[in-house]
């Protein structure tokens, strides 16, 4: 299926063309505590996952597209290191270590939740230093081009990328990744309105380094 605008870059990766973003700044991360309880639930159960998922608890993590710094504090109940890389000027908690950049570390475990789809190059990714990666993303499905435009994670002044299930996997292993697991655990907290699963999780390890 072809979408106005937008491009397949490989099976299941579709970017869109000429994007014109918004500024992700203070407000823009400030609007996430507006889902009160809601991030606290959500933080603990990307968590539990992505401990239930590797077996053991990390060393350290960096958060890519932190926002308003909810995951960064669950895990600062737990995990020894916690850094945090966002575009905003939002702080991050306290106990946890602003970035400028997500290049120069070496880390345990990176996640990028709702994040990935914001990049304006993905293949940056392949610069990070880290032996896992975890990425949430909404779920792009077999839409036809009105559902599409329709969906409620189609934003165009924000969303430069949409990924398949297949599709991400695709992507990562292109980086150097191997495919680990998948869920969509969120979608017990972030429910969808019809019967398609809403947002995917997937774990990676990086086949190219070994910290």
């Amino acid at each position: 299926m072809n979408y106005k605008n937008h491009e397949w870059i490989m099976e299941g990766v579709l970017k869109q063309q000429n994007a014109s973003l918004i500024e992700y700044n203070y407000d823009y991360s400030n609007q996430y505590n507006e889902h009160g309880i809601k991030n606290d639930q959500l933080s603990f159960l990307r968590l539990g996952y992505i401990i239930g998922s590797l077996n053991y608890i990390p060393e350290n993590i960096l958060d890519i597209g932190y926002g308003n710094g909810a995951f960064l504090k669950a895990c600062n109940e737990i995990i020894k290191t916690t850094y945090g890389y966002d575009k905003s000027e939002y702080p991050v908690p306290e106990k946890s270590i602003k970035l400028n950049s997500p290049f120069k570390n070496k880390f345990d475990c990176v996640t990028l939740f709702d994040c990935l789809e914001h990049w304006s190059d993905i293949f940056e990714l392949k610069n990070i230093k880290t032996n896992y990666c975890i990425i949430s993303i909404p779920e792009l499905h077999n839409f036809t081009e009105k559902q599409f435009l329709n969906w409620k994670h189609y934003k165009p002044n924000e969303h430069v990328w949409y990924f398949t299930k297949i599709g991400l996997i695709n992507f990562m292993d292109k980086i150097g990744y191997k495919f680990i697991c998948s869920s969509n655990i969120e979608d017990a907290i972030r429910k969808s309105i019809n019967n398609n699963t809403n947002i995917l999780t997937c774990v990676f390890k990086n086949e190219k380094i070994n910290i």
